[in-house]
């Protein structure tokens, strides 16, 4: 009998970050009502799956990934009822729901840390992670537990002079970590998972999780201090001074791992998602998909790649690849990338790609406006689930945001360095009114002057335009069945030619990708066939012959004969 796909593995996630997406009560910030007043341009767009970052109570010192009620709507996005008809309207469109999820820290203002921070003897002081001064001399708020540091700057541990110990926050000192060694923080973590789960008509709720830094949940039992990283320098982030190795990628991780999985396994209806956030080099990030499962009385399935025949993994289905981000944007470089991740997965794991997200300077700022159409060529024919950003389809670039209107903390802590990410936050630009019609009020992060140029509504009727590239390579990935779950092959990429190429094929059909990385025309050899779509809409789609002139910052990709 044949076993269709998994919903994910031929999908193209979007993710939304709700604060810049869409305001429709005219505050400057975005909320729930405007990402459903936007729906109906996802689903124009062709993707399946919309990601929306936090929204749930919080005193957003870290814009929601302080989280103070896990099973709510901030006010400032809207109400619960805001979310069922986002998630009805949603499923209506046929697009799947994904929500963002943060299981290392709440904020301070939680009434868990509340109630923990009371006492030493109160019931959920175990719930996060306390210790005592380290013995010594000097006052005992200087008397850290660790060398741990915090992502954001500074020591990972805050005294709290009422009950004379240290808690841990990998983040903020608003953001206290939850112990997940403790048995009740996991079965009501879990229990919130199944709260959104459980949203919705007849209890179709969310549609899977992305975990935020999922891999940090599990800190080292013995409390050891992190060993110094030789290749550090002063003037850079304080927390790269020491290698994370007893506060990253613990092996108890993975316990946690399974038990969301089973939490996601345990819904009735369609194939629930969990999705990791993980900067691990790539022989640690795939250990995030889990450990096999047999299952002998499941039915061997009909598949088109033999991998899938594999018993089926525990983990995280996703393990989200931010490799494209951190490579160097050159042809050898990524098919390199490309060969070795491919070579690391495990039996029966689907592999996914990542150019963009709400951390990172987004990918036409990285590579170029010329080389950003190429870019999106390449994400969305590589094998394995794309995650889009958004506004990256329309080409949107780092906004400029003027020191006395910083916002990120990551910025306001270590100011100077680069670590602000703002820039990648800025409104989504939707037509050519005033702040391009995301808000009728005055926006919480600065929009350009030439916004216009960029807006939906200039480039909707564009064919020459970023947004029609993404709807094209969107819906010749739908279309083709050796884009959206056919195998890769033929990757290569040489220098000085700075072309990327690879082949994929599924039931009978091959497409080969060309992929110009750099300025200047290149001459490829290229087996005849016929041309699907060139980054160039200057280029007439026709015969492709036995060599190719490619144009400079060109991709495209030709169904071979």
């Amino acid at each position: 009998m044949m076993q269709r796909d998994p919903w994910w593995q031929t999908a193209v996630i979007y993710q939304v970050y709700p604060r810049s997406f869409q305001d429709t009560n005219g505050d400057g910030v975005g909320d729930l009502a405007g990402i459903t007043r936007r729906l109906e341009y996802l689903a124009e767009l062709g993707v399946d799956a919309v990601w929306v970052s936090p929204f749930y109570p919080s005193p957003m010192a870290d814009f929601g990934y302080d989280v103070a009620d896990y099973c709510d709507v901030d006010p400032k996005f809207g109400t619960l009822a805001d979310f069922d008809t986002l998630i009805a309207r949603a499923h209506e469109l046929g697009l799947k729901l994904l929500l963002d999820f943060v299981p290392n820290h709440s904020s301070d203002r939680h009434p868990w840390f509340v109630e923990s921070r009371s006492s030493r003897a109160s019931a959920r002081r175990d719930w996060y992670i306390w210790r005592d001064p380290a013995p010594g001399d000097g006052p005992p708020e200087r008397r850290y537990p660790t060398n741990w540091m915090s992502h954001f700057g500074g020591q990972a541990w805050t005294y709290d002079e009422a009950s004379g110990q240290f808690y841990l926050h990998s983040f903020l000192k608003g953001q206290p970590d939850l112990n997940w060694r403790n048995p009740a923080v996991r079965e009501a973590m879990y229990g919130a998972m199944r709260f959104w789960l459980g949203r919705g008509m007849e209890g179709n709720g969310a549609d899977g999780f992305r975990m935020d830094v999922l891999c940090a949940v599990i800190k080292d039992e013995q409390f050891r201090d992190n060993p110094h990283n030789p290749e550090w320098r002063p003037g850079s982030s304080s927390y790269g001074q020491f290698l994370p190795v007893y506060t990253m990628d613990r092996p108890e991780t993975q316990e946690v791992v399974a038990e969301m999985r089973a939490v996601l396994e345990s819904c009735a209806g369609t194939e629930r998602l969990l999705i990791g956030e993980i900067y691990l080099p790539i022989r640690e990030l795939v250990r995030y998909y889990g450990a096999s499962v047999p299952e002998a009385s499941d039915p061997v399935p009909d598949v088109r790649d033999a991998a899938m025949n594999d018993p089926r993994l525990n983990g995280a289905q996703l393990p989200f690849n931010f490799h494209l981000i951190q490579t160097p944007w050159r042809a050898w470089a990524i098919a390199q990338l490309i060969r070795e991740y491919e070579a690391a997965l495990p039996a029966g794991a689907w592999p996914n790609w990542v150019l963009g997200n709400h951390d990172q300077s987004r990918v036409a700022t990285r590579v170029g406006a010329a080389q950003a159409r190429v870019a999106a060529m390449l994400l969305l024919t590589l094998r394995g689930t794309p995650t889009l950003y958004y506004g990256d389809e329309l080409g949107m670039v780092d906004g400029r945001i003027p020191p006395d209107e910083v916002q990120d903390p990551a910025e306001k802590n270590q100011p100077g360095i680069g670590m602000g990410r703002d820039p990648e936050r800025t409104p989504m630009l939707w037509d050519n009114s005033a702040n391009a019609g995301f808000t009728t009020g005055a926006p919480w992060l600065p929009i350009a002057d030439d916004f216009a140029a960029q807006s939906v509504e200039t480039q909707r009727g564009d064919r020459g335009s970023m947004l029609w590239l993404y709807r094209e390579l969107i819906r010749l990935r739908r279309g083709h069945a050796a884009l959206n779950s056919g195998a890769i092959s033929e990757v290569g990429g040489s220098e000085p030619s700075g072309v990327l190429r690879y082949v994929r094929s599924a039931e009978g059909e091959r497409i080969q990708v060309l992929l110009n990385l750099t300025a200047r025309p290149q001459r490829v050899s290229c087996t005849a066939g016929e041309l699907l779509l060139s980054t160039d809409a200057g280029r007439r789609l026709g015969p492709v012959r036995e060599w190719v002139n490619l144009h400079p910052n060109e991709g495209l990709m030709a169904r071979l004969g």
